[in-house]
Order: structure tokens, then C-alpha cells, then sequence
């Protein structure tokens, strides 16, 4: 069996398979959304490119949609990408080594699926190089913003992504990373894991019938990461 290993650029693109089968399904089908919405092909790629986050793309589309005020569309975005402070935050510690400009543009390309991707191979090896990271992160970058475009092209022809599945590439890429995860080490993670996870189902469920659900994902987020910080010695 060939060793993986996470030093060189090429080695990140090979680990951010995963996310591109993800990305290509997923971002396409928000360029289709885009198109319907209005917006460019233009638009579209320049939103890409400066927001880089699908979740937060989709509810622009929205907002764009029903004609909502730019304030609201700031705030809505700004509490839904907060989750990015709190996954940089998580990682930072491992790459004290590198300067500030290599820190700025690791936490800069982070995102939900490039994150699941690096803390996985930070608990199996405990480090990953600048160039590693950094090949993981520009590869999905790169392949977001093409699948975006050619969904804007060719959003026409396609009308009803959800047909094709698209709508649930997104689902099956994180399923497909959270199975990559519970591999290592089961033994003695699986009490930890099972109490965080259902720590943050509860406080999700919780919070969804009092409040929005950008401010319920962040609180059980907090939440999960203060489980797991309270929970690490003990499993």
C-alpha cells in the first residue's frame, strides 16, 4: 500500500480529490442558481473568486432573489462564514512555524471541506507542510470557481440540476470525509466523538426552533468545540 504523504504541493492536490468530485457537482450547480437569479457569468466568477464559500454564495442567490437590502445580505454572510475564524483558529497552532504571510494565505483558502481534509491528516501525522496545505486549498479554490463558471455557461441547459443529483454532491462529499474521519483511531476517539457530535445534534435541534439557523450552527459549533476541549483527557 503506497504511504500518503503531506509535504510537497502536489501531494495537497492529491488529498483534495475529494473535495474537487464534491466541488464540481456542487459548484456547478450554484452557477445555475446564479444564472437564474439574474447575475452574470461575470458576477458569478467575481463572487467566486472574493467569497469563496458555497453556503454563503447559495444565500446571496437568495437574498438577491426576494430583493433584500445589502446590509442584510453583509450580516447574513458575515454570521454564516464566522465558522471560518473558528476552524483557522483551530489549526493555527500548527503552523507557528511559518510567517504571517503563509499563515494569511493557508487561513484565507480554508474552507468547511479543505478543513476536514487537513485536520485529518493532522491527527494522523501530527504536522503537514506550508506546501502541502497549500496545494490542498488552491486546488479546490481553482476547481470552485471553473465548476461556478460552467455552471453559469451552461445553467441554461440544465434548468433543474436536482435532477442529476447535484443538490446532494455537497452532502455526499462531507458523508465521504466524515467516513475518512471515524477511521482514526476508533478505538480510542469513539466515546469523544459520539459525546461531541451528539452534544452538537442537541444544541442544533435546540437552537433551530428559537433563533436563525446561521446563529444556531455557530452556538453548537462553540459548543462541540468546548465538549471536545472538556472531554479530551478523560477518552
Amino acid at each position: 500500500m503506497e504511504e500518503v504523504r503531506y509535504e510537497t504541493f502536489v501531494d495537497g492536490m492529491k488529498a483534495c480529490v475529494p473535495t474537487i468530485l464534491g466541488y464540481l457537482g456542487i459548484g456547478f450547480a450554484l452557477g445555475v442558481v446564479g444564472k437564474g437569479v439574474g447575475l452574470s457569468v461575470f458576477a458569478i466568477f467575481l463572487m467566486s473568486v472574493i467569497v469563496y464559500a458555497g453556503s454563503a454564495q447559495f444565500i446571496i442567490c437568495g437574498l438577491l432573489a426576494i430583493q433584500a437590502p445589502i446590509t442584510s445580505i453583509i450580516a447574513t454572510v458575515f454570521l454564516v462564514n464566522l465558522r471560518h475564524f473558528l476552524m483557522s483558529l483551530s489549526v493555527a497552532p500548527y503552523f507557528r512555524q511559518a510567517s504571517l504571510l503563509e499563515n494569511i494565505g493557508v487561513g484565507t483558502l480554508l474552507t468547511d471541506e479543505s478543513y476536514g481534509v487537513l485536520t485529518m491528516a493532522l491527527k494522523k501525522m501530527g504536522r503537514v507542510s506550508i506546501a502541502w496545505a497549500n496545494g490542498l486549498n488552491i486546488c479546490a479554490y481553482l476547481t470552485w470557481i471553473v465548476a461556478t463558471v460552467l455552471g453559469a455557461l451552461l445553467g441554461n441547459f440544465i434548468p433543474e440540476p436536482e435532477v442529476f443529483g447535484l443538490d446532494f454532491a455537497l452532502v455526499a462529499m462531507f458523508l465521504g470525509l466524515f467516513l475518512f474521519q471515524v477511521e482514526v483511531p476508533i478505538k480510542t476517539k469513539t466515546k469523544q466523538t459520539i459525546i461531541v457530535l451528539m452534544s452538537v445534534i442537541v444544541v442544533l435541534y435546540l437552537l433551530m426552533w428559537f433563533t436563525t439557523p446561521e446563529i444556531a450552527v455557530i452556538i453548537a459549533a462553540l459548543v462541540g468545540c468546548f465538549v471536545g476541549v472538556a472531554t479530551h483527557d478523560k477518552y
